[in-house]
């Protein structure tokens, strides 16, 4: 069972393998220890699968090829998508608080060897400020089919993101009056989304 921490503050704890904070977790929570156990094959003997992760708000996996999709809210500047294959990712090292999306985040001239880069980022203006992940969507919409959907809880913005080869393409699909804070998929693979500001959950149609 995945699971994640924050490292809201730019204090170090995302790149310190001795804390949970700014990390992606993952635990047995089906065994008899109590109140979890560890997985043996976890990288660093520890909870910890990945880490340099600020506030991950949301991740899902891609319930066709089992791709693992990780918004991470940024700090002052970028938001950004990460994005961890199906049966890799042990012990990646998503960048905070070196980085910020792909720029250093205090130190100019900041190394990026070794680190797990975002496949795509945004940065804050045009009332964008803090990315919602969503879902790659598997629903009845042919032409959003395969395509990772993800919202701005500020603009309510939503963009669709996709692979091609080698290279991810970012797309604006619609504005939204909403507070998107949070997407959810039914067992039919269809999206939603839920406005903070008024509490209603509403069904992602067709473009």
């Amino acid at each position: 069972m995945p699971t994640t921490t924050a490292d809201n503050c730019p204090r170090g704890n995302g790149q310190r393998k001795d804390t949970l904070l700014g990390k992606i977790l993952r635990i047995d929570v089906r065994s008899r220890t109590t109140p979890y156990a560890v997985p043996k094959t976890n990288p660093f003997g520890n909870e910890i699968w990945a880490y340099g992760l600020r506030n991950p708000w949301r991740f899902s996996f891609d319930r066709e090829t089992g791709d693992l999709y990780i918004a991470d809210v940024g700090q002052n500047e970028v938001e950004e998508i990460d994005f961890q294959p199906a049966g890799a990712g042990a012990g990646a090292n998503y960048g905070w608080s070196v980085m910020e999306g792909s720029r250093c985040f205090k130190k100019r001239g900041c190394k990026s060897d070794g680190l797990t880069l975002p496949v795509a980022e945004y940065f804050h203006g045009k009332g964008d400020c803090s990315v919602t992940g969503g879902y790659v969507y598997r629903g009845s919409i042919e032409k959003l089919r395969g395509i990772y959907i993800f919202g701005d809880f500020c603009s309510g913005r939503i963009w669709g993101l996709q692979k091609s080869g080698a290279t991810w393409s970012k797309q604006p699909l619609v504005d939204t009056p909403y507070s998107i804070s949070t997407f959810g998929e039914d067992e039919n693979g269809e999206l939603y989304l839920a406005d903070y500001g008024s509490g209603t959950i509403y069904r992602i149609g067709a473009p």
